[in-house]
Formats: structure tokens, C-alpha cells, sequence
């Protein structure tokens, strides 16, 4: 009797258990799978296992985002040129306040005298005050010293073998390491594959941070140890990236004092070793826009050591004079492509000259 007992008690538990263990997958499978959730396999990311990606702002998000912004944070130029050439009297003395006030705002001299000039000219033959004439006109002649028509597409697509390369470059405390991040996320939301590469070996916690932020996107992150050679986490960083078949490897390099001669040979270095096997598509140099005229000299001698293609102007939230775009542009002939308004994750995006302008002028 004893035994039957035993039999049916067991009997029950068994039913009980997969009860459970059906109403267990009946449920998971009602909930649906979790496009977020993923593990990193080899815990290497400075902050421990990511448990979930994130999902990066679509485009039309960002844009509108930063368009909002940019808009509170540009005006003051526009305003006071439109506010003189509003006035009732234009004489010299009001064309010397323009020519400064576009100075102050980081125009430098050779474009503000230009500006001021065809302005002059159009307002002779204008003859008029009404401010939406004013402001259109303005608006016209900023929008073609920004340049529309310059080519602002950065090359993560490359006519041959997979993948394109990109090498981001600049100084010491331009947020570069964060703006390849940023890249990164643009990149995902756009449905491509990528992968990161840590040449800054100079600074301990850069290839931990990059790392975190590929790891938060499901982006992998090729580095090596503090003081390794960062020409050869380049090339490897390629050569992973070839293996892996990736739409667009992103190289972060260290921050670079642009008077420094040996640190400038060491970056053209990692172009010169990473073209061995692979074109460089693109060479992005980050600027901090608060740094005004001083990111000019930068520019210049980043350009020529690494064939600058490309400008990301970080830091244009606060107080940053939105000349330096049109400043930096006709000294180096090449377009500001990106354009960062925010320490948020999906704070940068494509720069486009009409919202630009339109910001400008309020």
C-alpha cells in the first residue's frame, strides 16, 4: 500500500513540474523576445556584463532634437546683425559694429570684411528696411559663405572590399573618444555593421570607455594593452574587420598637442600602416567649437600630417559663435559633416546649412 502511495505522490510532482515549466514557455513566448537583450560573452566592458543594447535615435529624431537647440543656443549673432541692419541710419559706424559683432562670432576677419562687404551692397541697392527683407537677405548671404553645396556625406561606404575605414582624429579634451562612440550609434541605427578600434593606448581608460560605448550598441571593440603600438591595434582592428566582413571600422586615436612633432609623425604612422591593406575612406577631425580661432591652427596641421575629409564641431550648445563653421571651411576647404549639441548619446548629427543659418538668424 505504501509503494502505491510513493507511486501517485511522485506521479503528481512530475505533473506539477511541468506545469510549470509549460506555463513557463507559454508565457516567455506571450512576451516575445527582447531586442535589446544580449550578454557579453567575454565580460570584457569596464562596467561588467551589458545586459541589454540600447536602441539608438532614428535620424528624423536626432535632427529635430538638435535643430531645437541649436536654435536657442545661435541667435545672438543673427540678432544683433539684423538689429543694425534694421536701423534707421546704416552709416560706417554701423557697418564697423557688423564687421565686429561678426568677428566676436568667430568668423575671422577675411570672411566678416566679405560679408560686410556684399551686405553693404545689397542694402544700397535694396534701399529698403523692412526687416523680412533684412532677414532674407542675410540669410542668403550666410547660407552661401556656410556652403550648400559642399559634399557633407561621411565615406562609410567604399566602392570595393568591405569594410570603409574611418579615422578620427584631433587634441586632447575635444570629446573624440565619445564622438566615435556617438559615430558608432549613428551607424547602428542606420543598420550597419561595425566595429571599433582603440588606438588611443596612451590614456588607460580610453579603450574602456570606447568599449562601453560599442558594447551598449552590440558593437565590438579591438584594443590592446596601456602603451601598446597604436598603429598595430589599427591594423588589427582592419584586419578583424575584414574578417568579420563589417560595413565600417571606426579608429579612435589619441588626443594629439598639434606642436608636438613626434606624437604628429605617429599618427600619420597609423594612416600610412592601416593602408597597407585598406583605404582610408575617411579622416574625421573632432574640434571643440568653444576653442574659436585656436581650433584653426589645429586644424591646419592635423590636415596636414592626415588629409583631414571631414570636421565634427563638438561642444555648440553653449557658448560657441557660430562662425567658426564658416571660418574653418574657407581655411581648409573641407566641410564641417557632423555636428554635436549635447553630452546625450544621440547628440550629434549630420550638419546641414539651411538649419544652420536658420538658427543663426533666429
Amino acid at each position: 500500500m505504501e509503494q502505491y502511495l510513493m507511486m501517485i505522490l511522485i506521479s503528481l510532482a512530475a505533473v506539477v513540474v511541468l506545469g510549470g515549466v509549460t506555463l513557463a514557455l507559454v508565457a516567455g513566448r506571450r512576451r516575445g523576445p527582447r531586442y535589446e537583450t544580449t550578454t557579453d560573452p567575454d565580460d570584457r566592458g569596464p562596467l561588467g556584463p551589458v545586459d541589454t543594447l540600447e536602441r539608438p535615435d532614428e535620424a528624423t529624431g536626432r535632427l529635430q532634437r538638435l535643430r531645437s537647440r541649436l536654435v536657442r543656443s545661435n541667435t545672438s549673432m543673427g540678432r544683433a546683425v539684423l538689429a543694425l541692419l534694421s536701423s534707421d541710419k546704416i552709416d560706417e559706424d554701423v557697418w564697423d559694429q557688423i564687421e565686429e559683432t561678426l568677428l566676436l562670432a568667430d568668423m575671422g576677419t577675411s570672411a566678416s570684411m566679405e560679408l560686410v562687404e556684399r551686405l553693404k551692397q545689397r542694402v544700397t541697392v535694396l534701399g529698403s528696411r523692412d526687416p523680412g527683407e533684412v532677414q532674407a537677405m542675410l540669410r542668403e548671404e550666410l547660407l552661401r559663405m556656410v556652403g550648400p553645396d559642399m559634399d557633407r556625406t561621411v565615406s562609410t561606404e567604399t566602392a570595393g572590399t568591405k569594410p570603409a575605414v574611418v579615422l578620427v582624429v584631433g587634441v586632447n579634451g575635444v570629446g573624440k573618444t565619445t564622438t566615435v562612440g556617438k559615430i558608432a550609434r549613428v551607424l547602428v541605427a542606420e543598420e550597419k555593421k561595425v566595429l571599433l578600434g582603440a588606438a588611443d593606448t596612451f590614456r588607460a581608460a580610453a579603450a574602456e570607455q570606447l568599449t562601453t560605448w560599442g558594447a551598449r550598441v552590440g558593437v565590438e571593440t579591438v584594443s590592446s594593452h596601456e602603451g601598446a603600438d597604436p598603429a598595430s591595434v589599427a591594423y588589427n582592428a582592419v584586419a578583424r574587420g575584414v574578417e568579420e566582413e563589417v560595413d565600417v571600422v571606426l579608429i579612435d586615436t589619441a588626443g594629439r598637442l598639434q606642436n608636438k612633432a613626434g606624437l604628429m609623425d605617429e599618427l600619420g604612422k597609423i594612416k600610412r600602416v592601416v593602408e597597407k591593406t585598406r583605404t582610408v575612406d575617411e579622416v574625421l577631425l573632432v574640434l571643440d567649437a568653444t576653442t574659436g580661432q585656436n581650433g584653426l591652427v589645429q586644424a591646419k596641421v592635423f590636415s596636414e600630417v592626415v588629409n583631414v575629409t571631414g570636421i565634427v564641431l563638438t561642444k555648440m550648445d553653449g557658448s560657441a559663435k557660430g562662425g567658426i563653421v564658416v571660418s574653418i571651411q574657407r581655411q581648409l576647404g573641407v566641410p564641417v559633416k557632423l555636428i554635436g549639441l549635447g553630452e546625450g548619446p544621440d547628440d550629434l548629427a549630420p550638419f546641414e546649412p539651411k538649419a544652420f543659418v536658420d538658427a543663426i538668424i533666429g
